[in-house]
């Protein structure tokens, strides 16, 4: 485990320390044993940090252990697939990112392995922008710098992603669309395999939600040019959003949230979404999700639905004018 991984999980597991209601423990027979929260995605990424930070407090609220299970791979039909599968009892909930779970649907030609009928929204946990980040030896400073350089080289630049279809690469397609420039696209499985590859060097650059780069930002191994939107984020003062680099339609965001099996009874998801309510609402972990770039974003079942309704027609729109589609 690295130095950055133990101070993290030293954060948020001072979060679980938080007084929550103790009726919390003892109401009703759920939950009576561990409950397994899935992972899309390799260890390393946003996604796998939103579980784990929530994971321990909500773990004390409910009286029972979290045990998050990575399982990534098919731009998140695995875990999908694994959790629509599963007993709808309460006992095994996905942590889904909106990247797979709006926008894969919107790219793919081939139908995929679960539906959104299959799975039943019960909270949302955290949001996030993107930033758009770059290695250190780079010789770019500025997004103006960074289309500079992409015009100069056409196709010598090397962005990564999560996967084909992934939000990263919608970014990615976005900038080169906006901008006119041309980059090459590289596919991993999960951030924390593209943020590795990036801070070795073997790409140039990727676009993400903050959280797993802010170590390697303030260490000096990346370098942030921009954040995607109309807003600058609080832990990256300096960092000019993309509305203000001159690009105002390159607005990417992403949201972190718990879905269940889709028979997952009333009573389970809404004593579910009630404590992540309350621990979301607590300072530490408010305090938490701000220091790692995130914020966060409590939505119940209706307005996580109504949400992901939205988003869903957006990325399709968007993929359609973008042209882009993947297997």
């Amino acid at each position: 485990m690295t130095l950055t991984r133990q101070r993290f999980l030293a954060a948020a597991a001072a979060a679980c320390l938080l007084p929550l209601p103790l009726a919390s423990l003892a109401q009703g027979a759920y939950p009576s044993r561990p409950i397994s929260l899935v992972v899309p995605t390799a260890t390393g990424g946003t996604t796998d940090l939103s579980a784990r930070m929530l994971a321990q407090p909500l773990g004390v609220a409910l009286g029972q252990s979290l045990v998050v299970e990575n399982k990534g791979g098919g731009n998140g039909a695995i875990a999908a697939a694994f959790v629509k599968r599963a007993e709808p009892d309460g006992y095994t909930l996905l942590m889904q990112y909106s990247g797979y779970h709006v926008i894969t649907p919107a790219v793919s030609k081939t139908p995929l392995p679960w539906a959104q009928k299959d799975l039943r929204p019960v909270a949302n946990v955290l949001s996030a922008p993107q930033i758009i980040v770059v290695r250190a030896d780079l010789p770019v400073k500025t997004l103006a710098d960074l289309v500079a350089y992409a015009k100069a080289h056409p196709g010598k630049l090397n962005y990564a992603s999560s996967g084909n279809g992934s939000l990263q690469h919608v970014t990615g397609a976005m900038l080169e669309q906006q901008a006119g420039v041309q980059m090459v696209h590289v596919p991993y499985k999960g951030t924390g395999p593209a943020l590795q590859d990036l801070l070795g060097g073997q790409v140039d650059l990727t676009f993400g939600t903050a959280p797993p780069f802010m170590p390697h930002i303030q260490a000096g191994k990346l370098r942030v040019l921009a954040v995607t939107g109309t807003s600058r984020l609080p832990s990256l003062p300096d960092v000019p959003s993309t509305a203000e680099a001159g690009f105002p339609k390159l607005d990417a965001s992403s949201w972190f949230a718990v879905f269940a099996p889709a028979a997952t009874p009333d009573a389970v998801v809404q004593k579910l979404a009630g404590e992540i309510g309350r621990v979301l609402n607590t300072p530490a972990f408010r305090k938490l999700a701000q220091d790692q770039g995130a914020t966060a974003d409590f939505q119940d079942p209706t307005q996580l639905a109504a949400r992901v309704t939205a988003d869903l027609a957006r990325w399709s729109q968007l993929a359609k004018t973008a042209r882009i589609e993947v297997d």
